[in-house]
C-alpha cells in the first residue's frame, strides 16, 4: 500500500458521534477507523442497490417492453426462476423485489 493510504486525517464530528463509534469499537474489539470504513463499505454497498433498484424501477415504468424483452432473453438463458426467493440476512432490506404475477 503507498503511503497515501495509509495517511491519517482529522475529521470534525459531535462528540455523542465519537461516543457511538468508540462503544462500537470497543464492543467488537476493533480500533474507530476499522468500525468506520466497515461502516461506510455497508453504506455504499446500499446505496449501490437502492440505485439498481431505482433502475430497474424506472426502466419498469418506462420501457417495459424492452424489459418483458429482457426477461424473456434472461429466461432462455437462465432457465425459469424458483418460486421463492431466499437472500442472505445481510441483504435483507437492501433489495426489493417486484411483485410476481399469479
Amino acid at each position: 500500500m503507498s503511503p497515501k493510504h495509509n495517511a491519517a486525517t482529522t475529521i470534525r464530528v459531535s462528540v455523542k458521534t465519537r461516543d457511538r463509534l468508540a462503544k462500537i469499537a470497543r464492543q467488537e474489539g476493533r480500533s474507530m477507523t476499522e468500525v468506520l470504513n466497515d461502516a461506510i463499505t455497508d453504506y455504499e454497498q446500499k446505496l449501490f442497490w437502492e440505485t439498481l433498484n431505482e433502475q430497474i424501477e424506472r426502466t419498469q415504468r418506462e420501457d417495459p417492453e424492452s424489459r418483458a424483452d429482457y426477461l424473456a432473453e434472461r429466461e432462455l438463458v437462465l432457465g425459469t426462476k424458483p418460486r421463492t426467493r431466499h437472500i442472505a440476512p445481510e441483504w435483507e432490506g437492501l433489495i426489493t423485489f417486484p411483485k410476481e404475477k399469479e
